[in-house]
């Protein structure tokens, strides 16, 4: 895996701008902060986004992967204002399960979600290296 960094362009925070990868594709279902029973931990936002970081993890475990293996998140936020005023949570969740590991990342605002009292859904990319 090489971290893509234009000369000149100033280092990204908690995110890179891209990342070559070579191996075995993962691509998650945007998954949300719901538990195996498809219940919600709590309504907190950076509560949800821990709740989907453990989900994803689960999925990538099923084909060996590892969150170090993760080239792309994806996140779908409902309110940006609650996404930006819980970075720091949501920051220290994301160190607890993927540790300081940061691969490309986009973050998009939407209406809403199906699934009733999500906050985020993410979608993940990863590669195992052949």
């Amino acid at each position: 895996m090489e971290i893509l960094q234009p000369g000149g362009w100033p280092r990204p925070k908690g995110y890179a701008n891209g990342i070559a990868a070579r191996g075995t594709m993962i691509f998650t279902a945007g998954l949300v902060g719901w538990n195996e029973n498809e219940e919600f931990v709590s309504d907190d936002f950076a509560a949800q986004a821990r709740q989907a970081f453990v989900n994803i993890n689960a999925v990538l475990a099923e084909a060996g992967a590892k969150p170090e293996h993760v080239v792309r998140l994806t996140w779908f936020i409902g309110d940006k204002g609650e996404y930006l005023a819980a970075l720091d949570d949501i920051g220290a969740a994301y160190r607890e399960i993927f540790g300081k590991h940061y691969p490309a990342m986009a973050v998009i605002e939407v209406k809403g979600f199906i699934e009733d009292g999500a906050k985020l859904e993410i979608e993940a990319t990863a590669v195992i290296p052949d």
